[in-house]
């Protein structure tokens, strides 16, 4: 089983749900999700979502939660991970477009 840490980015992030990256867990891996960033880069206070998304439902990890200006939320880490399966991604949107920036590292593992 290969493991292998991987780090993905999303600036200007707006108004639509946004996979990190672009990042989708692809056939026959598993991803675990070890840090979620999401930054507020505009000049007012915002409000951003996040969802585990499996491209026909979505599970928040966060809903509406404020962001000052100038702000980080850390919505995973420390001790906290989210296991993605295959077709799984985890997705970003703010109230304000282009708004926020998104980091997104995990460990990829083959099955």
């Amino acid at each position: 089983m290969a493991n292998l840490f991987k780090r993905f980015t999303s600036a200007n992030v707006g108004t639509s749900f946004t996979a990190v990256g672009g990042y989708t867990v692809p056939a026959a891996n598993v991803g675990t999700v070890i840090g979620l960033s999401i930054a507020n880069t505009a000049n007012v206070g915002v409000n951003i979502d996040a969802v585990l998304s499996n491209g026909t439902s979505t599970t928040f990890i966060i809903k509406s939660a404020p962001v000052s200006v100038g702000g980080t939320l850390v919505a995973v880490g420390g001790d906290q991970k989210v296991v993605m399966g295959v077709g799984d991604s985890i997705q970003v949107k703010s109230d304000n477009a282009t708004s926020v920036d998104a980091i997104l590292s995990l460990l990829e593992s083959t099955q």
